[in-house]
């Protein structure tokens, strides 16, 4: 959202104006500190953007990406299940962009998504 913002030119106290929220909020939201936007405050995202189709939904599959505080539940799966999340909320800080690519990929891949 903040890339489509900057190459529109648009300023963030605009955006956030239109839209109905705080210049702060919408910069937290941008900056990944913020949780997951509602589905109202996405409309109006798309809206004020007058995006296409296939942008629109882009936007939402990032919106449903973008919580930063994301808990994963373990209870009943096999013991590999919770080492696995542990080591991966211990280390993910560490892991290079390439790193994070080649895991989403092999995810991706084994869970047929």
């Amino acid at each position: 959202m903040r890339n489509l913002r900057a190459e529109r030119g648009i300023a963030l106290k605009d955006m956030a104006d239109a839209i109905g929220v705080s210049p702060a909020y919408l910069s937290a939201l941008e900056h990944g500190h913020r949780g997951k936007p509602t589905w109202l405050l996405l409309q109006r995202m798309i809206q004020f953007f007058n995006v296409i189709w296939d942008d629109a939904e882009e936007l939402q599959r990032l919106a449903d990406l973008s919580d930063p505080r994301v808990s994963i539940h373990t209870a009943g799966m096999a013991p590999e299940a919770t080492e696995l999340a542990n080591r991966l909320a211990r280390d993910i800080g560490s892991l290079s962009d390439d790193d994070l690519i080649a895991l989403n990929s092999e995810l991706r891949r084994r869970s047929g998504a």
